[in-house]
């Protein structure tokens, strides 16, 4: 394993690289529900490369230089035995403890605490189609709302060029959830925390680039790596027909389609100090949104600004310190939501800040620690009082700590790596300081931040 990281590591310093991006069949275990899928096995054996070769972890999603190369080139460098057809899949485990329980259950079918979930069964085509060519597609049925439906979507086209001396890579990303087919994981489609509960409560605000839009629409991207060193993308996105949404399984409360199209943007400057690696971007995106779909109502208007560092310091062959850092500011302007039962102004914004540091030792042991919070408008209509989901005050302010162990066997060569199996067992504690406007009986109902 050691042999094959130094080796990728020298091939990206000098030149563009060919890597292989891995990894796995897992089943992971306490409190972890899936947010995105993570690497495949399909990868691992198109380019012949251990886990380890591309990723922080030997499992993922976490992208080394080098495995940002795999996907910024479509998916298709490799001199592995490839399969005919690059199938791959995923089971997800998960039991799931908050200090108090849910009234009600934490879910429908489940008890108010102390849940064991079969989270996530999930097949994939994931590697070269053509030359030019490659995908990352997922199916998934998630086991907590019962339904099967279209997940994580990457279909991209890449090529090679020049600008004078500096060479460059350009393409085309078709996906379905906008930062999904970004190369870092300081933008929210792989944000950590990687997984987290679906049955444990979570504040009730989030700007629309952290998930709202998820799978509900449709977009495409052009892109350039220009010397290796500044990336550049835009395109736009929008809702498919409900008919279409409803045929893929997409959940069915996403009831705001996107008017027309909406813009997003990427700008990020990287580079590769020996055994450093940092980089520095920004990103966003401008949407209109239809609640409920009705188009005599008006829209609501979005606007989604990012800013988001990373760096990698690859402290020897096996051991690695990853970091990232991002801010979102979203600017409101909800004219069609405005009402006493909706929204009690127009003008509203909402900030979300993450910051995660990441220690692997040997590719296979990780301690992680993540801080989060959210800040925006008061508005009681839109942070209503309810039990457990509820802001009492109208507040959507939360804030905490995640902390994490992680515990990965295999994916760094030798007899366990036989690009068909790896596994991540994990246990995640989050640590609510402030959740939805408060610390005590933040819901109107009893329930204090602490207990979720």
């Amino acid at each position: 394993m050691s042999g094959g990281r130094k080796k990728a590591m020298e091939t990206l310093r000098g030149n563009i690289c060919r890597c292989g991006w891995c990894a796995p069949l897992f089943l992971l275990f306490a409190a972890l529900v899936p947010q995105t899928a993570r690497a495949l096995p399909s990868f691992a054996r198109q380019t012949g490369l251990p886990c380890a070769t591309c990723h922080i972890l030997a499992f993922g999603p976490a992208l080394t230089p080098y495995g940002q190369q795999f996907k910024l080139n479509a998916y298709v460098q490799g001199n592995g035995q490839a399969p005919l057809l690059p199938l791959s899949g995923m089971l997800v485990g998960s039991l799931t403890n908050t200090q108090k329980g849910q009234d009600g259950g934490a879910a429908p079918h489940y008890a108010s605490n102390d849940n064991l979930a079969l989270d996530q069964a999930s097949a994939f085509y994931g590697g070269r189609i053509a030359d030019h060519v490659g995908a990352f597609v997922q199916v998934t049925y998630s086991g907590v709302p019962r339904r099967i439906h279209w997940d994580q979507t990457d279909i991209r086209f890449a090529d090679h060029g020049h600008i004078g001396d500096m060479p460059l890579v350009y393409g085309l990303s078709l996906n379905n959830n906008p930062t999904v087919q970004d190369l870092w994981n300081s933008t929210p489609g792989w944000s950590f925390p990687y997984q987290s509960s679906s049955l444990a409560p979570t504040p009730a605000a989030a700007p629309l680039l952290e998930g709202a839009l998820a799978q509900n629409v449709y977009g495409l991207t052009a892109y350039t790596m220009i010397d290796r060193t500044l990336y550049l993308e835009g395109g736009a996105y929008r809702s498919p027909a409900q008919r279409v949404l409803s045929l893929f399984g997409a959940d069915p409360g996403g009831g705001s389609p996107v008017r027309g199209f909406a813009p997003y943007w990427r700008v990020t400057l990287q580079h590769l100090f020996k055994s450093i690696y940092a980089s520095v971007g920004t990103f966003g995106l401008v949407a209109r949104l239809t609640p409920g779909g009705n188009a005599a109502a008006g829209t609501d208007h979005y606007i989604d600004l990012g800013a988001d560092t990373t760096f990698q310091w690859q402290i020897d062959a096996s051991s690695a310190l990853h970091g990232n850092a991002t801010f979102l500011h979203e600017s409101q302007r909800l004219q069609a939501s405005e009402g006493p039962s909706t929204a009690n102004g127009a003008a509203n914004h909402l900030e979300t800040t993450r910051i995660n540091l990441t220690y692997a030792w040997r590719q296979t042991l990780a301690a992680e620690l993540g801080w989060f919070a959210v800040n925006g408008s008061t508005d009681t209509a839109l942070y209503a009082p309810a039990p457990v989901s509820g802001s009492a005050n109208g507040s959507p302010a939360s804030r905490g700590f995640i902390y994490q162990a992680e515990y990965i066997p295999f994916g760094k060569g030798g007899p366990y790596a036989r690009t068909w199996l790896n596994l991540r067992m994990a246990l995640q504690y989050t640590q609510y300081l402030q959740f939805n406007g408060g610390v005590r009986n933040y819901d109107g109902s009893g329930r204090d931040a602490a207990d979720n």
